[in-house]
């Protein structure tokens, strides 16, 4: 190889972005290939190496994901070598994630100017890291309950993903596809983005702020508009939860009228879906946070844990500390 070859392939090498995928053991395996699968689909259809990615663990040689399903990694938070991008994939619940070595490399890599992304529950990590002070963020929906409650004064908001300077974070699951091809956008142009989510058959490239979960409409198949308004105001309003009354009232309907739309669309009066909800929103903090449980029961519309623990019984068969214990 010529000298001139030789300065060209070192300036192509330089130019290839590294990533560092850190797999927090029990990460989402569907969140980690929508995030892994467009980098080497911009390297295929570029017909250039453009991103470079190695997998590290916090410990350990390999890295098991919710499934079982294991990624051998190519180094460790100790010995990893310095990325452009650092991409954490976490799932399950990460409350209950605690290794200050961890936090620690986050930190660090702050230092040299590394874009974080969180993926999944990977925002949880940046979180408890204290990276997302001041910058938007967004998380999976089920684990959004418990990050409020650990993290209030962060801005979280309920979109697919959040690009905020030298942070991305992203709800999980096919959304990390979507935000990927933002990124693509931003290292590689609008052509190469689109090329790749083209070959990903994804003919609707979804914008960051478009909302995680379906419509009340679409969840629960029903298409009265007074209806849906009244379930959707339930799902907003849990700690301090409305009246049946109230709810009628903000739907332009009579307390009678609004009863009858329940039963005769969902099969139960207004008071025991809201219970349902309430109780269901309470079960997702009790396995994903730390909370106590009277604690739970107050951010759930409960004015006693007694009441509370006597409603969680009858609805799930056991207790909200047995609930805890089986998780």
């Amino acid at each position: 190889m010529s000298r001139n070859d030789q300065k060209m392939s070192r300036n192509d090498e330089a130019r290839v972005h590294r990533v560092g995928f850190l797999l927090i053991p029990g990460f989402a395996l569907m969140s980690y290939a929508s995030a892994v699968e467009p980098l080497r689909a911009a390297n295929v259809l570029s017909g250039r190496t453009l991103y470079r990615w190695r997998h590290v663990a916090i410990r350990g040689s390999d890295i098991p994901a919710s499934n079982g399903v294991r990624i051998p990694a190519d180094a460790t938070i100790g010995s990893a070598a310095r990325f452009d991008s650092i991409v954490v994939c976490a799932g399950g619940n990460p409350t209950a994630f605690s290794h200050p070595p961890t936090l620690a490399y986050l930190r660090r890599a702050t230092r040299y100017g590394i874009r974080l992304i969180g993926v999944s529950a990977g925002p949880f990590i940046l979180a408890q890291a204290g990276l997302l002070q001041g910058y938007r963020c967004t998380i999976h929906w089920e684990h959004m309950p418990a990050f409020r409650e650990t993290f209030p004064a962060l801005p979280l908001s309920r979109s697919l993903f959040e690009i905020d300077r030298d942070r991305f974070t992203c709800a999980g699951g096919i959304a990390a596809l979507d935000m990927m091809h933002a990124m693509i956008r931003i290292d590689h142009g609008a052509r190469l983005a689109s090329a790749v989510s083209d070959w990903f058959l994804q003919t609707e490239i979804r914008r960051g702020e478009a909302a995680q979960r379906l419509s009340p409409a679409e969840r629960f198949g029903v298409h009265h508009p007074k209806l849906v308004d009244a379930l959707s105001r339930m799902e907003k309003r849990i700690e301090r939860p409305l009246a049946p009354a109230e709810l009628a009232r903000l739907a332009g309907l009579s307390l009678r009228q609004l009863e009858r739309l329940f039963v005769r669309h969902l099969g139960t009066t207004i008071h025991r879906r809201y219970l349902l909800v309430r109780l269901e929103q309470a079960r997702v903090l009790l396995r994903q946070s730390t909370m106590a449980i009277g604690e739970v029961a107050l951010a759930t519309g409960f004015a006693t844990p007694m009441h509370f623990a006597r409603c969680y019984r009858r609805q799930f068969g056991l207790a909200p500390r047995e609930e805890r214990v089986a998780r």
